[in-house]
């Protein structure tokens, strides 16, 4: 079993830029799947990371042609897209195989998938695709894990989502540039990766207005063509990485970034009291002593990221005073509780809420897991600011968001190492 293995207590300083967004990148991935005019699409900013190497198996196992020119840099060709089928051991690697069904839809009039795998974060549905998928025309049927859909024609209407679900938007945004006539999707989730993938479409040639707002309007069906687009930055990462100077008392410059994207984060940090700066495509984080927040609640954008509990969790394990925690978008994202609290935070949890209590030190000498992506993010934070060795199980979870973390960490001053089993 691999492990990441950190030696802790330094505050970290140095630059960095931020990866380019995995929560764009791989709707953007799927999307490709609508281009039937045989020429390249070229994705530049593609982070290196797990889920983006899965999605590139799935792509190839339809039949798309992917180059990987390296830096980032990704050629897809999807001229010879045969087949509909995406193979259960793909489906089960991560959630957004789901991303498949609206685009492979559109183009071949059918797909058979399997339920998504990914984190095990708590209860993640996917009825609202269906549902909206189905509002298009689809007829779908549903065997065990096994999901069949088929459409000759895909049909607009008017999609009114009863949350507005980031993956079912994205996923009704791409079957309807291959549908007849304009479909309108109500109460649509406004994240900046929707509006990314807006951005990317109507660059091939789609016909699409209002990401960013509750209303997207499409205009199908649409014929697209090739050429290159570069993803938006991570703004998960990017947080992350703010809060990393945080909780070692740091001093951090980060580039390419936007940090529009991150308001609701960085002011909850300034109000923890960390110092940052910020610029048109940068952002400065220096670490000070830290104080506890009355109440951090997870919302939909442009609320706080659910993406960004976990870490916020660990920096203010450390900070003076009483924190809360609210956990409003998913049920079963607080598993990474138990793991802070064995390097010695003092943590309680009910439901979906979470209280800290701030201590001066955390534990050196402990072995923790990584149960999901964020959790491992978080518990690499805590180990970041402990005197002493950590040592953190399960880091291929952290590997589907981050992109080489350690190494990262280790260019800002961090005795930060991963040890490999063979």
């Amino acid at each position: 079993m691999d492990k990441i293995v950190v030696y802790g207590g330094r505050p970290l300083t140095g630059e960095l830029e931020a990866d380019g967004a995995k929560n764009s990148v791989l709707p953007i991935m799927a999307a490709l799947i609508l281009n039937d005019s045989g020429e390249d699409i070229v994705i530049e900013n593609a982070p290196n990371i797990r889920d983006v190497r899965v999605m590139c198996k799935i792509l190839m196992s339809l039949g798309v042609k992917v180059t990987d020119r390296g830096g980032g840099c990704l050629v897809f060709n999807t001229a010879n897209i045969t087949t509909s089928s995406i193979p259960l051991s793909l489906s089960k690697e991560m959630r957004s195989s789901v991303f498949i069904m609206g685009p492979l839809l559109a183009r071949l009039g059918r797909v058979q998938v399997y339920g998504p795998g990914g984190c095990a974060i708590g209860s993640r549905p996917i009825d609202l695709h269906l549902r909206g998928l189905r509002a298009l025309g689809a007829r779908i049927e549903e065997a065990g894990e096994y999901i069949s859909a088929a459409s000759p024609v895909l049909k607009g209407g008017e999609i009114h989502l009863d949350l507005p679900s980031v993956g079912a938007t994205e996923n009704v945004m791409m079957a309807a540039v291959g549908a007849q006539g304009e479909t309108i999707i109500k109460n649509a989730a406004r994240e900046p990766e929707i509006v990314d993938l807006q951005t990317f479409l109507n660059f091939l040639g789609a016909d699409i207005r209002g990401a960013g707002t509750s209303t997207i309007r499409i205009k199908g069906p649409s014929l697209l063509r090739g050429g290159s687009y570069r993803v938006i930055p991570d703004r998960i990462v990017a947080g992350t990485m703010l809060m990393a100077a945080g909780i070692t008392g740091g001093n951090i410059l980060l580039r390419n970034v936007i940090p529009r994207h991150l308001e609701a984060v960085i002011a909850k940090l300034r109000e923890a009291g960390m110092e940052i700066e910020e610029g048109e495509s940068w952002l400065r984080a220096r670490g000070s002593r830290l104080k506890g927040l009355d109440k951090v609640k997870t919302q939909a954008y442009p609320g706080f990221p659910t993406d960004l509990q976990a870490p916020m969790m660990a920096l203010l394990s450390l900070a003076r005073g009483k924190s809360n925690i609210y956990e409003e978008i998913f049920d079963g994202r607080l598993k990474h509780v138990d793991e802070l609290r064995k390097l010695g935070a003092r943590i309680t949890s009910k439901g979906n809420r979470a209280e800290i209590t701030g201590v001066a030190k955390l534990l050196p000498g402990k072995v923790v897991k990584a149960t999901d992506l964020r959790a491992g993010a978080a518990l690499v934070l805590a180990a970041l600011a402990i005197q002493g060795k950590t040592e953190i199980l399960h880091p291929e979870h952290i590997d589907r968001g981050y992109d080489n973390l350690e190494e990262k960490l280790a260019r800002l001053g961090a005795e930060v190492f991963r040890v490999r089993s063979f």
